[in-house]
């Protein structure tokens, strides 16, 4: 299936992405496009998995989400898997065989995750799970879960897969990634082996979870730099063929002075991404630190060039199957999602102003 395939407006209207839709990003090896082949990946840079979440982006952003979510989890275990839990786990979300879910939010711990009540306690080579899960990505058919809780009073993470004991909460109708089956999440006392604990006790947050947030963000920028640079060319086309009075659209002032705009934005924000992406191939120290950047300047311009775009297209950017319209509403989650743009604002200014300790900063 190529993206130009999709039917994304019936996926986001539906409220569900087709089970041989998720087939068919397994087998066209979407899942493992940034793991090591040792691990059934492609061993893709990080520029050609941006390449493809900003051509699947800009077409669905559920579809998107599917393979930002996989490869959140899977970087996390990459990076932080002993050498069995690697073996075990990436092959198996590489072939798309375990569909992952990011269980770290809760209704007291959204930005703030260090305040999760999600309880595991060890006994016997065991590990018990307890505590409830939101807005999970694909939630409602993930097969294994990695779940951001606490173990002896310290963040730990832990994966659990589905089955006894795990319980999911549809969600419909949200704003936006209508298509990405989200769910709330319970554990009730759900027993899983002491060797799904990824990483010591106390680097659940700092580590494990923050490399797959940061993960997230790339491939959500990347995402964001798509649906914007479609915005633009929906706009463009749209413009020149309606006509108003005999005249085009386009041949308005106003609308190309907006149309202008929009370009320079998404081009923008699709330079900084390449320039994340090139920084994290490299392994730069401020690879992190153009992340953040790239994800808030792209997610802002995907939601800057949807409004303009439905405003453009009037009417037909607010019917059911308008692909700027679905965008809009996606848009909007995305500056909120792996890192508002006011919680990324104060991490880049903390990056451009840490050399200089300001206020004390180290």
């Amino acid at each position: 299936m190529r993206p130009d395939e999709f039917d994304a407006s019936g996926w986001d209207e539906g409220g569900v992405l087709p089970v041989e839709v998720r087939e068919a990003v397994a087998q066209a090896g979407w899942f493992g496009v940034g793991l090591p082949t040792g691990y059934g990946g492609r061993g893709g840079s990080q520029e050609e998995l941006g390449e493809l979440c900003a051509t699947i982006g800009a077409v669905c952003s559920s579809v998107r989400a599917l393979i930002t979510v996989q490869g959140m989890v899977s970087a996390a275990i990459a990076r932080w898997g002993t050498a069995e839990q690697r073996s075990t786990w990436l092959p198996a979300l590489a072939a798309g065989e375990h569909l992952a879910g990011f269980a770290a939010t809760e209704s007291g711990a959204g930005t703030e995750l260090s305040a999760v009540d999600t309880r595991f306690e060890s006994t016997d080579g065991v590990i018990t799970v307890t505590g409830e899960k939101r807005w999970v990505t694909f939630g409602q058919e993930a097969t294994v879960f990695l779940v951001l809780g606490k173990l002896d009073g310290r963040l730990a993470t832990v994966l659990v897969e589905a089955g006894q004991g795990v319980s999911t909460d549809p969600v419909r109708g949200q704003l936006g990634l209508r298509a990405a089956m989200i769910a709330h999440v319970r554990f009730d006392g759900v027993r899983v082996p002491v060797g799904n604990l990824l990483a010591p006790p106390g680097f659940g947050l700092s580590h494990v979870v923050g490399t797959a947030l940061d993960h997230g963000r790339f491939t959500v920028a990347w995402g964001c730099a798509g649906m914007a640079a479609a915005c633009v060319a929906d706009v463009a086309e749209h413009t020149v063929r309606r006509r108003q009075d005999a005249v085009p659209l386009a041949a308005h002032q106003l609308v190309r002075s907006v149309l202008a705009r929009m370009a320079v934005d998404a081009t923008a924000a699709r330079g900084l991404c390449l320039a994340a992406a090139r920084a994290r191939d490299a392994g730069e120290p401020g690879a992190v630190a153009g992340t953040v950047m790239a994800k808030y300047a792209a997610a802002r311009a995907a939601a800057s060039a949807s409004q303009d775009a439905v405003q453009l297209l009037g009417s037909a950017g607010c019917a059911s199957d308008s692909r700027v319209g679905r965008f809009f509403r996606d848009a909007k989650v995305m500056q909120i999602i792996e890192g508002s743009d006011q919680v990324s604002e104060l991490h880049i200014a903390d990056h451009l102003l840490r050399k200089h300790r300001v206020g004390g900063m180290a």
